[in-house]
C-alpha cells in the first residue's frame, strides 16, 4: 500500500470523524431546543391557567346574583394581605342555563400561597402550593410552578394601602402579580451576572384590576 493510499486514508478517516461530531452536534442541539420547547410549555399553560383563574375570581368580588344579599359592597373584601385574600362572591351552580351567574347565596373565597417547605421534596426551593377555598372546604393546594404571589391594594385615588389592610371598605383596585417557574433546572439558561443555571419562568401582572361591583356604592 502505497503512502499516498495511507494518506487517503486518513484523510477520509479524519472527514467522517468530523462529520460524525457535527452530526452529533446538531442533534443534541435540536433535542435540547426540543426539551427546552416543551419545558416552556409547560410553564406557560401554569401561568396562563393561574392567571385566568384568578381574573375570573377577583371580578367577581362582591358580586351576587341576588344583589339585595350584599347590603354593602364596602364589606365584601373581608381580609386583604400582600399573598392572602378572603372575600365575598357567589359561585355558579351550574356551567349552563340561568344558574350560571350563581344562585344568589354568598359564597366566601379565599386565595392563599404555602410556605416554600410544603414542596420540600420538588428540584425548586421557591416553588409553593396555591389554595383557593370555597367556603369551609378543606384547604387543598395544586402545585403549578407558582414561586410568587403578590397582591397590592389601592384606594379610590389610587394612594396604595398598607397590607395587612385595616380598612378594606377603602379598596378599589386591586394589583396581582404572579410568576410561575420550572420544577427543575434548565442548563441552557443561566444568570448572566452569577453564571449559575436558573429555572425557566413566566411572569404576569394585573395592574388596577377592577372588580366593578365594588365600585356598587
Amino acid at each position: 500500500m502505497g503512502s499516498q493510499t495511507i494518506l487517503d486514508l486518513i484523510s477520509s478517516t479524519i472527514v467522517f470523524g468530523t462529520l460524525t461530531m457535527i452530526a452529533l452536534r446538531l442533534n443534541g442541539g435540536t433535542m435540547e431546543n426540543i426539551q427546552s420547547f416543551r419545558e416552556d410549555i409547560v410553564v406557560q399553560q401554569n401561568l396562563v391557567a393561574v392567571s385566568e383563574l384568578l381574573e375570573y375570581d377577583f371580578r367577581k368580588i362582591a358580586y351576587c346574583k341576588n344583589y339585595n344579599t350584599i347590603t354593602s359592597p364596602t364589606k365584601a373584601i373581608r381580609y386583604a394581605d400582600t399573598s392572602k385574600i378572603i372575600f365575598w362572591t357567589d359561585f355558579p351552580v351550574s356551567r349552563w342555563g340561568s344558574q350560571f351567574d350563581g344562585n344568589g347565596v354568598l359564597d366566601s373565597l379565599t386565595y392563599y400561597v404555602g410556605p416554600t417547605s410544603e414542596l420540600a421534596d420538588t428540584p425548586n426551593p421557591n416553588d409553593r402550593l396555591l389554595y383557593r377555598v370555597e367556603n369551609n372546604s378543606t384547604p387543598r393546594g395544586v402545585n403549578l410552578g407558582v414561586t410568587t404571589f403578590n397582591i397590592q391594594y389601592y384606594d379610590a385615588f389610587r394612594n396604595k394601602l398598607t397590607t395587612p389592610v385595616d380598612s378594606c371598605q377603602l379598596i378599589q383596585y386591586l394589583q396581582i402579580t404572579i410568576q410561575v417557574e420550572h420544577p427543575v433546572k434548565w442548563t441552557k439558561y443561566y444568570n448572566t451576572a452569577t453564571y449559575d443555571t436558573v429555572y425557566q419562568s413566566a411572569f404576569w401582572r394585573q395592574v388596577r384590576l377592577v372588580a366593578k361591583n365594588l365600585n356598587n356604592r
